[in-house]
């Protein structure tokens, strides 16, 4: 027995070049041919050809669009987003909001493709970056000598700011090559090194390909980087008892992490440089703090990180539960019992202590509830007269459980 053919989607994604209508497949085509609205930036639907379908010019900014999208149905809608709607682009957002059958699209060539093509660079190993509305910061994981990348940039404007970014970094003699309404006739494309932009309008769309090059300094891909990464006030984890603590927190794809008592934020920002889907919320009790927090996030090219002034464990009632939980400042009884109470069975718990009340603590802890405690003593080399000798610091007494 036949199945009944299944009814097409109301809205068809189409992934549109600046090549226009000339780079679309057969399916897109036929798709715009039959399309009663054809949604999209002004931009594109400059590029199509003369359509029976109504025009609508998606709004600025972005999301105001997507209600105005999801409001047309039943029509049958198009909505036109550049090259690949599913990698930097509105194909992700829509799905979101729409059942699996409501939908479906023909991507076209992303301008990662594109570029990569034009330049030669395996695109499996090019860290690609969209920072249509992210920070360059982004970038400054990835900036180290000899790598390539592929940014996508929010306009002409971004081009010098990017320049600009990578001479400030150290990264001044690094290789751009601007790709200006990449793979259309309006194409324009500059070489140029960053400390030497020519003084040049560049126009939206706009990518550039960058080999990275100058003496800037690279952050370590190890946790446990250096403490000068990290603006601070004095009150951090320093650089080993970090590697420590990170190595104990010991973080997975897709987890949320509480880091009570953020100090400087280094734990918190070393747990998000681990793995990309990585989440952490950050309590801190003073707002100078918060603030320097926020600012080496950001520094550093790290977002998914939420900073929450306030006191535990009174402000972690409303936070979404985490899957990892470390304490580096205010150990209390009431907090460890708060904790152990609260948090959800398999949930990792590490907390560090300097002072002999909070190692009682520590110890109390892990008699009633096991884990793994670990004393570490650490010296360095100093001055001592004319010679050398080894300067101890304060012990640091580690618990880690799961609870």
């Amino acid at each position: 027995m036949s199945e009944a053919p299944k009814e097409l989607p109301w809205l068809t994604i189409i992934g549109l070049g600046e090549d226009g209508p000339d780079g679309l497949s057969p399916a897109s085509r036929s798709a715009l041919a039959e399309a009663e609205i054809v949604m999209g930036p002004p931009r594109h639907l400059d590029l199509l050809p003369d359509l029976k379908a109504k025009r609508i010019a998606w709004p600025v900014p972005f999301a105001n669009g997507v209600e105005q999208l999801l409001a047309l149905k039943p029509s049958r809608v198009v909505a036109l987003a550049s090259g690949d709607p599913f990698w930097f682009g509105a194909g992700t957002t829509l799905a979101r909001r729409l059942s699996p059958d409501e939908w479906h699209a023909f991507p076209g060539a992303s301008t990662f493709s594109l570029a990569a093509a034009r330049m030669g660079w395996p695109l499996e190993a090019t860290p690609c970056f969209g920072l249509h509305a992210a920070p360059l910061t982004r970038l400054r994981p990835a900036l180290a000598v000899g790598q390539k990348l592929i940014v996508l940039l929010r306009d002409g404007a971004a081009v010098r700011q990017l320049a600009d970014y990578l001479a400030s970094e150290g990264f001044g003699p690094s290789a751009l090559t601007v790709l200006e309404a990449f793979g259309g006739p309006r194409e324009r494309i500059t070489k140029a090194r960053a400390n030497a932009l020519p003084d040049t309008a560049f126009q939206h769309p706009v990518c550039a390909a960058i080999e990275v090059a100058g003496d800037g300094a690279a952050l370590p891909l190890a946790s446990g980087r250096a403490d000068d990464w990290f603006q601070s006030d004095g009150q951090m984890t320093k650089r080993p008892v970090r590697a420590l603590t990170l190595s104990a927190l010991a973080p997975q794809p897709f987890e949320h992490l509480w880091d009570i008592g953020g100090g400087s934020g280094s734990i918190g920002i070393e747990w998000l440089l681990s793995h990309p889907t990585l989440r952490c919320t950050t309590i801190e009790p003073l707002e100078s703090r918060a603030v320097n927090i926020r600012a080496n996030a950001d520094r550093l090219g790290v977002d998914r990180l939420d900073v929450i002034t306030g006191q535990a464990p009174e402000a972690l009632a409303d936070l979404p539960a985490p899957d990892a939980v470390f304490i580096g400042g205010g150990l209390s009884q009431a907090l460890l019992d708060w904790l152990t109470a609260n948090l959800s069975p398999g949930t990792r718990l590490v907390a560090n202590a300097v002072t002999l009340e909070s190692e009682a603590l520590l110890i109390n802890a892990h008699a009633q509830l096991g884990g793994e405690l670990l004393r570490a003593e650490l010296s360095s080399a100093a001055p001592l007269g004319p010679k050398r000798g080894w300067k101890a610091a304060y012990p640091i007494v580690q618990w880690s459980v799961t609870l």
